[in-house]
């Protein structure tokens, strides 16, 4: 099964068993996130509810991409500036796509009650 997800401005196709980086997100390495923007799944040629599917995570790193150089220039003003970025990102690995799992029904009072008796 597969699902399209969005987070950060971006959208990912994710399946379980993936490893995508993303923009940051909070939290630390090991812990478990749901991914709650979800916009199309599907399993083969067969699309599903997408409000019906949930998308969990684990999260392997928080990292920096690579490098990216700004260099500016403008001619014949000896105008030069360079300057570095590295992006903040998050690794994650993707534990499960599926079907949203319904709780349990709580018993009530009464049933408590009628059971104890």
């Amino acid at each position: 099964m597969f699902a399209i997800v969005r987070t950060g401005g971006k959208q990912y196709r994710v399946a379980e068993g993936d490893k995508i980086a993303v923009e940051k997100l909070a939290g630390e390495a090991g812990d478990t996130i749901t991914l709650g923007d979800i916009l199309l799944a599907g399993e083969g040629d067969k699309l599903e509810d997408a409000s019906k599917v949930t998308v969990s995570a684990e999260i392997i790193a928080q990292a920096k991409s690579e490098k990216v150089i700004v260099f500016k220039k403008r001619r014949r003003h000896n105008y030069r500036r360079k300057n570095g970025h590295r992006q903040q990102m998050t690794l994650l690995r993707i534990t499960s796509v599926g079907a949203a799992k319904k709780a349990a029904p709580k018993k009530k009072a009464e049933d408590k009650t009628e059971d104890a008796a």
